[in-house]
């Protein structure tokens, strides 16, 4: 195993070093690389970027700028024009439908989403049919987590403007077809979003050969800083768009009475940016290329399958979504007979092991599934194989400690 995959490259290992960190989907632990490259930009470059035009306002621009080009390396983007920094995926998800929606959707439009959407991605196609009279559809998966290609093609109408998705699930950790669905779409004049929160951390991910207008992710979930994220647009579509937020540094020319914006990608980076985040995020882009998706997504894929077949032989715990180790793609969620998440999530807590319990902010798709709560594993690649052995054993113990005989 690589060096850099070791969790001795992670401070926080070697302050709680008897810990089993378990919940990598909702935010992953930090490299010092990582750590060491933010602080030394408040060190050596801080400064107001694109501002000042002294020498320490240079150097911090050309840090934040080459953090952007990083970026648009890393996800296959055509022009660094395409790729803005925002404050996370649900920023960027609002961005595009205050700004791309407000300006097209109209009354009697349909917005298409997944029914396993995160509530990042739901909430605000939600707000925006309301305001506008537009119609918020759910295309549906099976129990599995499936989405099929006919069930969109019957959800589409001429009216469909906008189809949203995850390319991975965070309930689920289902891989969606979105390169096929986003053709599917294109076709039918309708524009695609993608979520990537849970996709561009832990598998190569290309823009252009998914074909998506929009894709959003978030820092904190892919080894780097919270509080930095990107929204990646066809620079058309950025182009036609309003600005999201109006302040320094967007504009062009001010008069009492107008404003003309500045070109892509700052029109949508209002105010003093996250400079030291951003270098963060190419600090972290650096450090997974160096290791490299092939290690990574084999290290997930193991992990995932050995963590999975122990658990199908533990009487009266229920994974949910597919019956296939290799569908769930380091996440995997499930529910104990009698037992309520919060007091596994507790008894887990307890052994020093963390994971995540609750609806994980996806209730429309756990009403649909049937259950109200659930819990939930994720993995990063410097989880190991101890991990998964403490996880079992306490997984093991969960209904006896509980009261129950078996």
């Amino acid at each position: 195993m690589s060096e850099l995959m070791s969790k001795a490259q992670f401070p926080v290992f070697q302050v709680y070093k008897e810990l089993v960190y378990l919940d990598n989907a909702a935010t992953t632990q930090k490299p010092l690389k990582v750590l060491e490259d933010e602080e030394n930009y408040y060190r050596e470059c801080n400064a107001n970027p694109l501002r000042g035009l002294y020498d320490l306002g240079v150097r911090s621009t050309e840090a934040y700028e080459d953090a952007r080009e990083t970026v648009r390396r890393f996800i296959g983007a055509e022009s660094t024009q395409e790729i803005v920094f925002t404050r996370g995926a649900t920023e960027g998800l609002n961005l595009i439908a205050y700004s791309w929606g407000r300006a097209n959707i109209l009354a009697g439009d349909e917005i298409l989403i997944a029914i396993s959407e995160h509530h990042s991605d739901l909430l605000p196609w939600q707000a925006l049919a309301k305001e506008k009279g537009a119609v918020l559809k759910y295309l549906e998966c099976d129990s599995r987590g499936e989405y099929t290609p006919d069930a969109l093609k019957a959800a589409l109408t001429p009216r469909t403007k906008l189809f949203a998705m995850a390319q991975v699930s965070n309930v689920l950790g289902r891989l969606n077809p979105v390169a096929e669905f986003a053709r599917i779409c294109r076709e039918n004049g309708t524009l695609t979003v993608c979520d990537g929160a849970q996709s561009v951390p832990h598998m190569p991910v290309n823009v252009q050969e998914l074909g998506v207008d929009f894709l959003v992710f978030s820092g904190h979930k892919l080894m780097a800083p919270m509080g930095i994220g990107v929204l990646y647009g066809r620079r058309e579509l950025l182009n036609s768009m309003p600005p999201f937020h109006y302040g320094g540094e967007m504009i062009e020319y001010v008069t009492r009475d107008s404003a003309t914006f500045a070109e892509l990608p700052h029109k949508f980076e209002a105010g003093t940016v996250n400079a030291g985040g951003a270098v963060g995020l190419a600090a972290a882009i650096d450090y997974i290329s160096e290791i490299g998706f092939d290690r990574i997504v084999s290290r997930e894929r193991e992990l995932t399958e050995l963590a999975f077949s122990e658990m199908k032989q533990i009487p009266h715990v229920n994974i949910i979504g597919s019956e296939k180790a290799s569908e769930h793609h380091g996440i995997l969620t499930f529910t104990i007979d009698g037992v309520h998440p919060h007091d596994i999530a507790a008894i887990f807590d307890a052994d020093g092991i963390a994971i995540r319990a609750g609806h994980h902010c996806a209730q429309p798709l756990h009403q649909y599934l049937g259950v109200q709560s659930t819990a939930r594993l994720s993995l990063a690649f410097y989880n190991d194989e101890e991990d998964i052995r403490r996880f079992i054993g306490t997984l093991k113990t969960i209904r006896r400690r509980m009261g129950y005989d078996g």
